[in-house]
């Protein structure tokens, strides 16, 4: 338990750190409050989920949190693969890189406290209308 709280507050810091030096157009992102869930995030803009993509930060992540600890709310227009009990089949960066080719479409990240969301360490959603 107490690595987990240290692998995930480093985790954490590097995060944001990393958004903050690879996304050089992070200054519109939109912070997030979820206290009653037990998580934080960010909203991202079109332009900032653009340069996540391209950039490291989602090898980077999946280097130090397995791609089950981390879920996906999928677009119901989604072209990434969900099989029969919800799993998602994609890298962090192909559900990223997906909503970039919409005009208007973008992500909200989401950091979860250690012991919640059936151990889940960060949720993603894509968001899009176009």
């Amino acid at each position: 338990m107490r690595i987990t709280v240290i692998r995930t507050v480093t985790l954490a810091a590097v995060s944001a750190a990393a958004l903050c030096f690879g996304a050089a157009t992070a200054t519109a992102a939109v912070p997030l409050a979820q206290p009653d869930q037990g998580r934080i995030g960010v909203q991202l803009s079109h332009g900032e989920t653009e340069a996540l993509a391209g950039g490291p930060i989602p090898a980077l992540v999946t280097m130090v949190v397995p791609l089950n600890r981390i879920g996906a709310g999928l677009h119901s227009d989604t072209q990434i693969y969900r099989d029969a009990n919800g799993g998602v089949h994609a890298s962090l960066r192909q559900v990223i890189s997906e909503t970039t080719t919409h005009p208007d479409g973008s992500i909200t990240l989401y950091l979860n406290a250690p012991g919640t969301r059936d151990g889940r360490v960060f949720d993603i959603y894509q968001n899009w209308t176009q």
